[in-house]
């Protein structure tokens, strides 16, 4: 939040109880439509690089198309194990905005372009910012990509 401030960027705070940790229920508990309610995953790219793809709670990362999208041939997920020690922040509180720091590569699945803001982690469990997305877009230097799978799959 202190992030989005400094860039002059408008939000709204939205909280919920902190031992949820996936987004479809923090969705419900905020009162949000599922669809506009975006998590953050860690990848592995390229020679040990990580990325973050902000995708619909609700949704499955397509790895092969996400792959192809970020000109790489291969993308992997690493454990939550893994993720939580490339981050530094716990499952459920993974969010770009808190990552800024890290310099990774940043990706929108374009489906958030249907909505004028979504909402995603602030960095810890239990908040969340609903954030214009053409703003958020800006501020994280992301790239718009089409990288979720079929519908009806959940990987929380």
């Amino acid at each position: 939040m202190r992030f989005l401030e400094a860039q002059g960027v408008a939000y709204e705070t939205f909280t919920y109880d902190p031992s949820i940790q996936d987004g479809v229920h923090a969705a419900e508990a905020m009162g949000q439509p599922v669809e506009q309610v975006f998590k953050t995953l860690v990848v592995q790219v390229g020679k040990g690089d990580h990325a973050l793809v902000m995708i619909p709670a609700g949704r499955t990362l397509d790895l092969k198309k996400f792959a192809r999208a970020i000109g790489e041939k291969k993308a992997t997920m690493p454990t939550q194990r893994g993720a939580e020690a490339a981050t530094g922040l716990k499952k459920g509180g993974i969010g770009a905005l808190a990552l800024t720091h890290k310099r990774w590569g940043v990706y929108l699945d374009k489906s958030a372009e249907q909505f004028d803001a979504i909402l995603v982690n602030a960095g810890e469990r239990g908040v969340n910012v609903k954030v214009k997305v053409e703003d958020l877009v800006r501020v994280l230097n992301a790239r718009v990509i089409d990288a979720i799978g079929e519908e009806g799959a959940d990987e929380s």
